[in-house]
């Protein structure tokens, strides 16, 4: 398993500029990432490609 401080996370581009509402994604293997870039030792979330697939899709037809 990959450390998430070893892996490369990229902001959302819907997160706001002013520092607020900021979630960075990383992807490692099987799995992406996601946590708070507020509070990068908040304990993060990941999920297999497939879930993020399906999750994406859904928020995309929101």
């Amino acid at each position: 398993m990959t450390a998430t401080n070893e892996l490369a996370w990229f902001k959302s581009s819907y997160s706001g500029t002013q520092g607020d509402d900021c979630v960075e994604v990383a992807v490692a293997g099987q799995a992406v990432h996601v946590r708070d870039s507020k509070d990068i030792t908040l304990p993060g979330l990941a999920v297999g490609r497939d879930g993020w697939g399906r999750f994406v899709s859904f928020v995309s037809q929101a």
